[in-house]
């Protein structure tokens, strides 16, 4: 898997969630800086668990796409003498 990487707005609106964050539930001041460097160590550590959420939750949507295709197949199948 790649590195996750944002282009420079959605850092920069990251950044600024970061920030309110920590000033609302933690009654503390951090600077961009700081808040680009909790953005990265996230991103690194645990990107990947939210990345392999997401695939799962598109996953299952797709399966559940194809079950619906395959039940509107067999709706519409004539029958024959032949069964596969």
């Amino acid at each position: 898997m790649e590195t996750i990487r944002f282009d420079d707005a959605e850092k920069a609106a990251i950044v600024e969630k970061i920030k309110a964050y920590v000033a609302r539930e933690l009654d503390m001041e951090i600077g961009g800086f700081d808040a680009e460097f909790l953005l990265d160590f996230f991103s690194e550590q645990v990107g990947a668990y939210y990345y392999n959420r997401g695939l799962n939750d598109a996953r299952a949507v797709i399966e559940a796409k194809l079950e619906n295709i395959a039940d509107a197949l067999y709706e519409i199948e004539q029958p024959t003498e032949f069964s596969r």
